[in-house]
């Protein structure tokens, strides 16, 4: 069945009441549209959350606070009715898709930071980033109200701060990590992944053949943070056109970790690297997750 498309906020937020109201969940899986196989499980992990009688809503919604001046957001793909249609097989009953001023109202000033979480991976090249997606889903959360909501673990530093996020503010969502969905080689999948050249596709697989090595080299007892990191980056840059960072950090808030870890520690192992001139990001927590390219 075809989802309901609501572009007004007020009608978004009074769907989600009605349901609760009748007794039934809210699941809530907030994207920028150009929707792939990824976003679609999460809509169905949604789904599975809330029930058949559950509501499970998706917004669509490319936000420019998130975007830095030199990045691609006037290039970043929409095409709402496509992403309908794609909404419509995993069994979505509204899509919420607002224009930029119902998101942002003339005069607005608010903005919504988490420093600690933003500060590591990420933060220090996307400056005001995860001011821009800390800010936007707040005002989706205030518009979807009490939800269980679904984020990608490919996008993990976004989802640990969302996490944060909600618990701080005290807000009635759940916030859940769902795994990574990957392409058969592997491949993180991401809307971004449409523009890599077939060269470029090629060269991407060794994203996650590096993350592959450290989840091998950590089966074999490797406990050092600086040699998991190291092999990382060194594999890295057989086939990338600049790298931004390989890095390991505490798996919950992102703190750092100290040289040697405990044999049962985890560790998050987060890269970005870009290729051609297209970014791409993937993480394995290592001691919790398999290998992205199983042997």
């Amino acid at each position: 069945m075809q989802p309901t498309v609501l572009h007004d906020p007020a009608a978004f937020r009074a769907r989600c009441e009605q349901h609760r109201r009748a007794g039934h969940r809210v699941g809530f899986v907030p994207t920028m549209g150009a929707l792939h196989e990824g976003h679609l499980t999460l809509a169905r992990e949604a789904r599975r959350r809330v029930g058949p009688h559950g509501l499970v809503a998706v917004s669509i919604f490319v936000n420019p606070t998130q975007f830095g001046p030199n990045e691609d957001f006037s290039r970043y793909p929409r095409e709402l009715d496509a992403d309908v249609a794609r909404c419509a097989t995993a069994g979505v009953d509204v899509v919420f898709a607002p224009a930029a001023d119902a998101m942002y109202p003339p005069g607005d000033q608010t903005r919504v930071r988490v420093p600690g979480v933003a500060e590591p991976f990420c933060g220090p090249f996307r400056p005001g980033h995860f001011e821009g997606v800390a800010t936007v889903v707040t005002r989706l959360f205030a518009l979807a109200g009490e939800c269980v909501a679904v984020f990608g673990r490919k996008d993990y530093q976004q989802w640990r701060l969302l996490d944060r996020m909600a618990r701080d503010l005290l807000l009635p969502v759940e916030v859940v990590g769902h795994a990574t969905v990957r392409e058969p080689d592997g491949l993180a999948m991401s809307s971004r992944n449409r523009y890599l050249s077939p060269d470029d596709r090629a060269r991407a697989r060794v994203v996650p053949e590096a993350l592959t090595l450290a989840v091998n080299a950590w089966a074999r007892g490797e406990r050092s943070v600086e040699a998991l990191r190291a092999m990382t980056e060194a594999h890295l840059r057989t086939r990338v056109d600049s790298l931004d960072y390989a890095d390991l950090r505490e798996p919950t808030d992102l703190g750092p970790l100290p040289a040697v870890l405990a044999h049962d520690d985890r560790a998050v192992l987060a890269v970005a690297a870009r290729i051609g001139a297209t970014r791409l990001i993937d993480n394995v927590v290592l001691g919790e997750e398999p290998a992205p390219i199983s042997s």
